[in-house]
């Protein structure tokens, strides 16, 4: 089954994947901006990294497909908590030519429906390093989550210590922005 968006389609990570994602995972321009750790990887541990993908009813990642354009980037829900019904969602946009056309925010509705609607899960939770304006604001001011707190001095990065933005989105928060905008006009 894949997840689709008005421009997005959420697919299974396939090995053909692999090669791609291995040149983001090594991609210096791309740390700054995602929570964790980052090393440079090998293929045999992205692919041992792939290997562990099948069967986790707890940790879904997904691949982001662009029709014309192909593999853009990953999206996931990780940390399922299936009695209390809700998830950590995360992102990563790989190629920087493709941000700002939407594709981010058709990506966030397509997990926030598939979570809230095909799951019933009642909230995802999410978080951002400070500095990066474009994913809080496309977050919070396109997609209704909202910022829930603070942690100070959570990631270090380029020298320095700064601050970790928690940011919620309840399925309630999810519907009334569907109506808001009538994001799914049109689509099945």
């Amino acid at each position: 089954m894949n997840i689709k968006g008005k421009k997005v389609t959420l697919r299974a990570i396939e090995e053909d994947d692999l090669q791609q994602l291995h040149a983001w995972s090594n991609d210096p321009e791309i740390w700054p901006l995602l929570g964790g750790w980052h090393f440079p990887c090998s293929m045999a541990s992205t692919r041992r990294w792939f290997e562990g993908l099948a069967g986790d009813s707890l940790n879904q990642r997904f691949a982001i497909d662009v029709p014309g354009i192909g593999l853009v980037g990953t999206a996931n829900l990780i940390d399922i908590d299936w009695k209390n019904n809700n998830a950590f969602h995360g992102m990563m946009l790989g190629s920087p030519e493709i941000r700002g056309k939407g594709i981010g925010v058709d990506t966030v509705m397509a997990i926030m429906r598939y979570a809230f609607d095909e799951l019933h899960l009642a909230r995802l939770d999410g978080s951002m390093i400070e500095y990066n304006d474009r994913s809080i604001a496309m977050y919070c001011n396109r997609c209704n989550w909202k910022v829930e707190g603070r942690q100070r001095n959570w990631y270090f990065r380029n020298g320095r210590y700064w601050d970790r933005i928690i940011v919620g989105v309840t399925r309630e928060d999810y519907q009334d922005l569907i109506l808001e905008k009538n994001y799914w006009d049109g689509m099945k």
